[in-house]
């Protein structure tokens, strides 16, 4: 009897090994990364971006450098534009006034939220839908209409100033956006009632994803309620917390419909911001070039602090 020579072939049908990896339909073009096909379809965002981001930050950096009126042909002359925006005083109390606002478009709301949430962790609310809505209305109403609505109650017989006669407070009563050591404060203000609705509401959701085994792993612990809130609800939160640095922060930077509705600048230059002080170098003394300048530098200024504040959380994820 002949013995088999040669290897043993193998059915076509044979079982596959597990593990192995089984040959692709589609040939070996699924092994590679993205076509080249699929940056098509960033092509309509790109255009977008492009027309109406770069193209005009381009254009105004170009007129930064130029001296125009707006009419006449334009006069080059390099960054003199720029000396001025860090040598006048107005320019300079303008942008002052701005990192001022920043307190109560970014800190104060912030802190409010942080400790209206801490409170909401360890005491339970009744009524937490209704109450979120009704504080986050003022983020979704235009500014304009806002500005309007404060003017009326800082008015000098305003129902704020009519609250306080009939309190016994009437000493205190003013004309508080005619007023040049109160103008800027109570303008403040306002942008705090408009973003902290926002922000609670960041917090809240951040809130409602925190396991409960963390809180009762603190209380085991015997941490009181202000270390719980330190060693639990903070840093969970960190990631809404940088979302409401960022938002508020660009709110009071960009600020304009509020100071221009309400005092437009004034008494004086207590309340001007550097969006204002552009509006009236390109529109009122046709100093197109300085307003450009003004731009370029409060778009520097805003991508300096959320850079800031996009590493700094960075960092504390590490340190983490």
């Amino acid at each position: 009897m002949s013995r088999p020579t040669g290897k043993p072939s193998l059915p076509s049908d044979s079982v596959s090994v597990p593990g192995a990896r089984r040959p692709s339909r589609f040939g070996r073009r699924t092994l590679r990364g993205p076509q080249p096909v699929a940056f098509l379809y960033l092509l309509p965002a790109f255009a977008f971006f492009t027309a109406f981001a770069l193209v005009p930050l381009v254009q105004t950096f170009i007129l930064s450098l130029h001296e125009w009126n707006g009419i006449t042909d334009r006069t080059f002359i390099g960054l003199d534009n720029y000396a001025s925006v860090f040598t006048d005083a107005k320019i300079r109390e303008a942008l002052q006034h701005s990192l001022v606002l920043i307190f109560f478009y970014a800190v104060l709301p912030i802190s409010l939220a942080l400790l209206i949430v801490g409170l909401m962790v360890r005491v339970r609310v009744r009524g937490q839908a209704w109450f979120r809505a009704v504080l986050f209305v003022p983020t979704i109403l235009p500014l304009t209409v806002v500005a309007v609505a404060w003017r009326w109650i800082y008015a000098p017989d305003g129902p704020l100033n009519r609250g306080l006669d009939l309190i016994g407070l009437d000493a205190v009563s003013r004309a508080w956006l005619g007023d040049f050591t109160f103008a800027l404060p109570s303008l403040g203000l306002v942008g705090t009632w408009v973003t902290f609705g926002l922000v609670f509401v960041l917090f809240v959701a951040g809130v409602q994803k925190i396991p409960n085994d963390l809180y009762e792993a603190a209380k085991i612990d015997g941490a009181n309620p202000f270390r719980e809130f330190l060693a639990v609800t903070l840093p969970a939160l960190r990631g809404e917390i940088t979302v409401a640095l960022v938002v508020t922060i660009t709110a009071a930077l960009r600020n304009f419909d509020v100071v221009f509705v309400t005092t437009r600048g004034g008494p004086g230059t207590s309340t001007e911001v550097p969006s204002v002080f552009i509006y009236r170098s390109v529109f009122q003394t046709r100093e197109v070039g300085l307003g450009a300048a003004i731009g370029v530098v409060l778009m520097i200024e805003l991508l300096l602090v959320n850079v800031a504040v996009l590493w700094y959380r960075r960092r504390g994820e590490d340190v983490s």
